[in-house]
């Protein structure tokens, strides 16, 4: 596989120094992508980076994840407008201890092969190095001049600016460029690669390898991730789309994909998943000939929740996803947790009810210690014609009771009067 031009293809190749290309087919290189740990999870944000990694791998080259411990506590004025938080030692670690549990699940850390994937931090080597042999090791090589003309730095030191810029994050492209010549002289490390809005620190790195070490190093970027409304990608009501389930449940995972746009789709295909150029053209003509069956998006959903979470969990995320137009079981609705069940049904009116509620009739229940039903004749009425449902099993008898054991969870009843009103019942402990 030609690295190169499977990222042209894909539409993952926004600059790419001279040479780079050639290095790539006649060696084996070691290729590097930055990872901000601001947080203990990634974001979708993050996904581009990784899959480059990813298809540096599948080419036989090596990836290196590094984990910006050090770059993190100064913070990258690329893309800000203003300063940002910085974070202590203690919450890094943290942070890269959950990095490294995401990003296993897309490079291969185990293989006996040479091109095993290698993570770093770059708070190992910077920690101890003191900021006068920083300036004279580091700094002396690189002249104001260079460091303004970058992009990043003239438009927070331009006329709209209002808030300026520290000195820290003025010297962030040093610390960067630093990064690429340790992994140059560690590990052989000759790209690096990141967003457009990187451009400028990696050609300082490439810049200190050449004037430091004599050596030669390249630089690959991708587009920013835009969707085609205009919007900001990986961004929802509730913020960003994050790969740890417990920040964005699987379920709503899932749904971010399965609601793109067929433009989108069809672009965040040849990004987001390994399908090949004929799995993609195929799906695009299969999709083309019926539009309405969403087949772009749906298998977009599958191909990146069963990368990022699992098969397992996919398919309860589908499951999951049919309770609401009429499929599902009742033990559908068991298998899930908690935080599922009322993620799904999120925005459902709820009523309460005493456990000792649960000895009424279902008419009693629906109408007298709920209010759902305006009356027990409604519930009766509704019933004979097959329009009531609890935890997705039709009631016959609306004088019957509900079972302790019949509650979702010991705790929940999930109500659909017709096909689309739902309601759910909670049982109060006190």
């Amino acid at each position: 596989m030609n690295f190169v031009k499977e990222l042209q293809w894909r539409g993952m190749i926004h600059d790419i120094m001279p040479g780079t290309g050639e290095i790539l087919e006649r060696e084996t290189v070691s290729a590097y992508v930055g990872i901000d740990p601001t947080a203990d999870s990634l974001h979708i944000g993050h996904l581009v980076g990784l899959m480059m990694l990813r298809h540096l791998q599948h080419a036989g080259h090596r990836p290196i994840a590094l984990v910006g411990g050090a770059t993190g506590m100064i913070g990258d004025p690329s893309g800000r407008s203003a300063e940002r938080n910085l974070l202590d030692e203690e919450t890094l670690r943290k942070n890269q201890e959950g990095l490294k549990k995401q990003i296993s699940k897309f490079l291969d850390f185990d293989t006996e092969a040479p091109n095993r994937a290698v993570m770093v931090n770059n708070y190992d080597w910077m920690k101890d190095y003191s900021f006068l042999g920083f300036i004279r090791d580091i700094g002396k090589h690189i002249t104001v001049n260079y460091m303004i003309a970058k992009d990043s730095v003239k438009k927070r030191l331009g006329e709209d600016s209002k808030t300026g810029m520290s000195f820290t994050e003025f010297t962030y492209q040093l610390v960067q460029g630093y990064d690429f010549l340790v992994l140059y002289r560690e590990y052989g490390c000759k790209l690096q690669m990141g967003g457009s809005d990187q451009w400028g620190n990696i050609v300082t790195g490439t810049e200190l390898i050449r004037r430091i070490d004599g050596g030669e190093a390249f630089a690959l970027t991708c587009p920013l991730i835009t969707k085609s409304d205009g919007g900001k990608f990986g961004k929802t009501e509730e913020g960003n789309v994050w790969l740890d389930p417990e920040r964005t449940s699987v379920y709503k995972f899932y749904q971010f994909w399965l609601n793109v746009s067929d433009e989108d789709a069809e672009k965040y295909l040849k990004i987001f998943t390994m399908l090949t150029r004929e799995e993609i053209e195929a799906l695009v003509k299969e999709h083309e000939k019926a539009p309405h069956t969403r087949v772009l998006q749906r298998r977009l959903a599958e191909e990146v929740t069963v990368m990022v979470h699992s098969r397992e969990e996919y398919e309860l995320a589908v499951e999951a996803s049919g309770i609401l137009f009429g499929k599902g079981t009742k033990e559908t609705l068991r298998k899930m947790s908690e935080d599922l069940f009322l993620t799904i049904f999120e925005g459902v009116p709820l009523h309460e009810i005493t456990r000792a509620a649960l000895d009424s009739s279902v008419s009693q229940l629906l109408a007298e210690e709920t209010g759902i039903f305006s009356s027990r004749g409604e519930v009766r009425r509704l019933v004979a014609g097959g329009g009531v449902s609890i935890n997705k099993e039709k009631i016959t008898d609306p004088e019957g009771k509900i079972l302790a054991e019949d509650l979702i969870g010991n705790k929940y009843l999930l109500v659909q009067k017709g096909k689309k009103n739902y309601f759910l019942v909670r049982v109060k402990e006190t």
